[in-house]
């Protein structure tokens, strides 16, 4: 299911109001930034670390009836928003590094959405899936040399 403009715009607003509750002249703060999908409702909805509601939205085009699985089109709809409006997360008083997670309706994360580190900005978790057991069999074979 391709986004809407009218999807992507509320996608957008709900971002920018998260933004606003960080302005860049407050003092920054640790926290990474939870969405939250409900597809029963079509809601989208954002938390901080301690599970306070930030902002709340209806993405009607979520309550459509599709064979695609929901939480797919969400997390490439929202990362679509977070690379449109990349100067506004960037700018946020939000300590280093944090992260923007998708989270199931029963609060599971399914992923990382967007990964900010000092040097380090990643939108897609994918490249990094198997990271670990590479790395194991790397060290192991070196030991064994």
């Amino acid at each position: 299911m391709k986004a809407t403009q009218q999807t992507r715009m509320q996608i957008e607003r709900a971002i920018r109001k998260v933004a606003a509750k960080y302005p860049s002249s407050a003092e920054p703060v640790l926290t990474d930034i939870h969405f939250q999908v409900i597809p029963e409702s079509g809601e989208l909805r954002a938390y901080n670390d301690d599970m306070y509601e930030l902002d709340r939205a209806v993405i009607e085009q979520w309550l459509e009836p599709t064979e695609e699985d929901l939480y797919a089109v969400a997390a490439t709809d929202i990362k679509f928003a977070i690379k449109q409006m990349l100067n506004e997360v960037e700018q946020m008083s939000v300590l280093h590094p944090f992260s923007f997670v998708l989270m199931n309706e029963d609060g599971e994360t399914l992923q990382d959405l967007y990964l900010v580190d000092d040097d380090t900005i990643i939108f897609d978790t994918e490249l990094l899936k198997g990271l670990d057991q590479e790395l194991d069999e790397f060290l192991a074979k070196l030991m064994t040399e």
